[in-house]
């Protein structure tokens, strides 16, 4: 974690040394001592000049400084969009309630009287560093967020403007009846892109506010990967490629699992492989026992792979990957796959495959006492 970059704003050269030694100092308290990256400008001009610079996460800034006072600094530096939400703490030899105010009007965020207390000062340091941090996290969920939206209204455009431009072909008198069937096929397809997204997105916000429950029944999780492949069947014609399921070493006994979500998990398994295979390659889903009380459902595709970095952060909701260019990919259907998964109390992790491409692999328990369970 990169240490928190500190800028000390004081024209007395000598106090630079003191707030050094205050903040290394280990706490009355037996923590351990902070590391600061700490930046000195002796005037406000300098202040200013150096912000670009160090790029500070606080800073310590003396009022009484001739040419340019704190006071000054203070309001322009808080007039700057790009530095309004780095904390300011004024460090001051005035005491009176009129002289405080002054320096919260000017925009500073807490004060420190002079002379500077060691515990004081690292307390106040601590308390402006956490709520700058928690500020930028903040920022952090909010730009990704409106990437996500940006990036969801594409995804759903796309497929939409696909199902107006093949029924408006279809409406067309001149459309010639034998490329009807494939016209269909390719509207089916969108329109199924488009339940996918939507149905994404309202079971992920039900699985984190913890409002759904696993509904368990007893399946047979041959015919469970069948259907799931036959659903993705036309849509892989498409781009000329074909599904196979190998699966002669399928458990025999049945599985108890809630089968409406793990089909969604398999069918959002299918579609990303489909859409980062390239064309007249093969999609693989294999299913196999791991002992009596488990199996795994494997998906491996042709397509580019996953690095080892990414392979990391996958799996978790907003991280979108660039994996191949001019290929929609929102990360959201991955995030919804580890949750159904963990739900039921079992793994999913991705791979390189041997030879060229990614298999993802679902583990889960065969059986379960229970029938049902909320999300937690």
């Amino acid at each position: 974690m990169t240490s928190a970059s500190i800028l000390i704003v004081d024209d007395e050269v000598d106090n630079f040394d003191v707030v050094e030694m205050f903040l290394s100092s280990s706490p009355r308290d037996g923590s351990q001592s902070e590391h600061y990256q700490l930046h000195y400008a002796a005037s406000g001009q300098e202040a200013i000049a150096l912000l670009e610079i160090c790029k500070p996460d606080l800073i310590l800034l003396d009022v009484m400084m001739p040419e340019m006072d704190g006071l000054e600094v203070c309001q322009y530096i808080k007039s700057q969009k790009q530095w309004q939400a780095v904390p300011i703490i004024m460090v001051t030899a005035l005491s009176s309630k009129a002289d405080l105010a002054r320096c919260l009007s000017a925009g500073a965020d807490d004060f420190i009287s002079k002379p500077v207390n060691s515990t004081e000062l690292q307390a106040r340091v601590h308390s402006m560093l956490r709520i700058k941090h928690q500020h930028d996290e903040l920022q952090h969920l909010l730009e990704l967020r409106e990437d996500m939206v940006k990036m969801i209204v594409h995804d759903l455009r796309n497929p939409l403007s696909s199902v107006i431009l093949g029924i408006d072909l279809l409406k067309s008198i001149d459309y010639p009846p034998e490329k009807q069937q494939q016209r269909l096929e390719n509207i089916y397809g969108s329109a199924l892109s488009l339940q996918r997204l939507i149905d994404d997105l309202l079971q992920m916000s039900l699985l984190e506010s913890g409002v759904i429950r696993l509904n368990y029944k007893t399946v047979d999780l041959s015919e469970l990967v069948q259907s799931a492949i036959q659903n993705f069947e036309a849509i892989a014609r498409q781009k000329q490629l074909t599904i196979s399921g190998q699966l002669s070493n399928a458990p025999q006994q049945p599985a108890s699992i809630d089968s409406n979500l793990i089909h969604r998990t398999l069918d959002n398994l299918l579609s990303n492989a489909i859409k980062f295979s390239p064309v007249k390659s093969e999609i693989q889903v294999t299913l196999a026992p791991l002992g009596d009380d488990a199996f795994k459902i494997q998906v491996i595709d042709s397509g580019p792979g996953v690095s080892d970095t990414l392979q990391d952060r996958i799996f978790e909701k907003y991280e979108v990957g660039t994996l191949m260019d001019h290929v929609d990919q929102i990360g959201l259907g991955l995030a919804f796959c580890k949750m159904v998964v963990e739900a039921h109390g079992g793994t999913i992790s991705v791979q390189s495959a041997p030879s060229a491409g990614t298999v993802f692999e679902v583990v889960l328990p065969t059986m379960t006492s229970q029938t049902s369970m909320a999300i937690a």
